[in-house]
């Protein structure tokens, strides 16, 4: 008698088939099997059993299943290993996945399968299995594109208490994995997009941080989304012309066209800019909304890059293929843009941010040179009343110096514009009012806050300020230059309120003349004196910008003066 069985007795009992199977035993070369491992224990052997006896019970059955391979047309693979890894058996789809030729004992799992590498969470499967009896699950990374995962459970052991098997089943999860690779790639991409350095902020200009911006998108794009052709368009939220930002794989012609963010005639992308929606294009020959992008697109997918619920641009990709987009590209692309949109805002508000400063910085200085500019003035006005008569020279080089002093603030102003439109702050809203607008007003008061705040106050709006400390300084000013309106303190330091403004009124007739006091007693009846000769308007200090504005509107709204030096 050999070692060799010839059959495999599973699953019958032995009372009811004593007669057959004590013939069976008397023959030689029967085996018996009480439990599903064993009877696939013996049926891996490389001597297997070649006819099977099975009884009615459920055993039995899954056996059979086994038996008419059953098990070759699950998607999984399914493997039966021992407690050393070595496999017992396993399915056609095993197989396939492990490389191996059809073979009784292809020998251990790992060792059999050297490009797998467990990526966790569990590290040790089998071993878990064993100590807990619960099932584990974990990744196998075969490649950078292939991965499986990997889980293990027991497998009940007849009552003869053999070695323990575990039943492993491998499940392709490649493209599960790749898609959340690619979301966390482009979650990635995002915080790369929108993240700038200090030293970048401080030495950048805008124009160099676009210029950043659009590289590192065309890596992604390339690298990560492995688009064919691309154009990326902002919108110039005042006209609403879609301005080209990025551009690779277009035809020049089309990367250069004028679109307009609207939904007739200016193709999916004025569509798609006004409607706020992602457009897919299967046939770029048979949608009636497509213009020509890339010369022999044959599909496109064009998608908004918004913000705050803004529309902000968009982004269209066009492929040489019909239909060469999926819902996942869709869904990729959407993403992508989001984090676009973050960094583009990003942008927009660095811009913002130092347009302010710039402006901040302007006003500043303004306010700073406001009193050295005013002193040189008064000085100035005095030294050509006194000597401008005497000789022919001094008299233009002293109307020279006025020019200039009375220019240098215009100046500090057109320089603090022209930087503000350079680092792209055209979009700051600027305060207006047109009626005051380029209005040479003085203002006399002894105190400095006061002479101060109506620089602050009121060259906002672009009114010229100029200041004066007494009234015979304010006598001057107004002697030697153009004001269209005079705002003076009834309590100057050195002549009465009425005085000033008799004088006033007698050098120009029509010259608005106002007049504003703090909250106390005018000892001097100012006010009363000077209603008969004109007096309109009183203001109060300190200053309540409303209140100025409507006063100084109400005064110089007939009068539009020139400016300059009155000579």
């Amino acid at each position: 008698m050999n070692d060799r069985s010839d059959v495999l007795v599973f699953g019958v009992e032995e009372s009811a088939h004593s007669r057959l199977l004590q013939g069976l035993r008397e023959l030689g070369g029967v085996a018996s099997a009480n439990s599903v491992a064993e009877a696939l224990n013996l049926l891996s052997r490389r001597e297997a059993p070649s006819l099977c006896l099975m009884g009615n019970d459920s055993a039995g059955m899954e056996l059979m299943l086994e038996a008419q391979g059953l098990m070759n047309q699950f998607p999984e693979g399914i493997l039966l290993i021992d407690e050393q890894e070595e496999i017992l058996w396993f399915n056609a789809q095993a197989r396939q996945i492990l490389g191996c030729e059809e073979q009784a004992h292809p020998g251990r799992l790992f060792e059999i399968w050297p490009d797998a590498q467990l990526v966790g969470p569990d590290f040790c499967p089998v071993n878990s299995v064993l100590a807990t009896g619960k099932q584990s699950r974990t990744r196998v990374r075969v490649s950078d594109h292939t991965f499986y995962d990997l889980t293990v459970s027991e497998v009940v052991i007849g009552p003869d208490g053999g070695q323990p098997l575990l039943l492993a089943t491998l499940r392709d999860t490649s493209e599960e994995n790749l898609q959340q690779q690619k979301l966390t790639a482009i979650y990635q991409a995002g915080l790369d997009l929108g993240d700038l350095k200090p030293d970048e902020v401080a030495d950048l200009s805008t124009l160099d941080r676009i210029e950043l911006l659009k590289s590192k998108l065309l890596g992604y794009i390339q690298d990560l989304l492995e688009f064919e052709t691309v154009e990326i368009r902002v919108i110039d939220q005042t006209t609403g012309v879609l301005k080209p930002l990025l551009a690779f794989g277009m035809d020049p012609t089309a990367a250069q066209r004028e679109l307009f963010v609207s939904p007739e005639g200016n193709g999916v992308t004025g569509f798609v800019a006004a409607t706020g929606r992602s457009y897919l294009c299967e046939d770029t020959e048979k949608d009636p909304l497509y213009i020509v992008g890339a010369t022999g697109a044959r599909s496109s997918l064009t998608v908004p890059l918004i913000h705050n619920e803004q529309v902000l641009g968009t982004f269209n990709v066009e492929s040489f293929r019909p239909g060469a987009f999926s819902p996942t590209d869709l869904q990729y692309l959407e993403l992508f843009c989001r984090e676009v949109s973050v960094a583009l805002n990003t942008l927009d508000l660095l811009v913002a941010e130092k347009a302010v400063a710039i402006e901040a910085n302007a006003k500043k200085v303004l306010c700073e040179v406001a009193d050295p500019v005013d002193e040189m003035l008064n000085d100035a006005t005095w030294i050509f009343e006194k000597f401008s008569d005497q000789d022919p020279q001094v008299h233009e080089r002293l109307q020279r110096i006025l020019r200039n002093t009375q220019e240098i603030r215009e100046v500090i102003r057109q320089v603090g514009a022209s930087v503000i439109r350079e680092s792209g702050g055209d979009y700051l809203k600027k305060q207006s009012h047109p009626q005051l607008a380029g209005k040479r007003v003085l203002v006399m008061d002894k105190e400095r806050d006061i002479r101060h705040s109506a620089h602050e106050l009121l060259e906002q709006f672009d009114v010229i300020i100029e200041t004066a400390r007494d009234g015979e300084q304010a006598i001057r000013m107004a002697r030697t230059f153009h004001y269209d309106a005079v705002i003076a303190d009834i309590k100057p330091p050195d002549i009465k309120g009425s005085e000033l403004y008799s004088r006033l009124r007698e050098m120009h007739q029509h010259l608005p003349i106002i007049l504003m006091t703090g909250f106390g007693w005018d000892a001097e009846h100012t006010v009363v004196k000077c209603r008969p000769l004109g007096l309109k308007t009183i203001l109060y200090k300190p200053f309540i910008l409303n209140q100025v504005l409507k006063a100084l509107t109400e005064a110089v709204a007939p009068n539009a003066g020139s400016g300059g030096i009155l000579f």
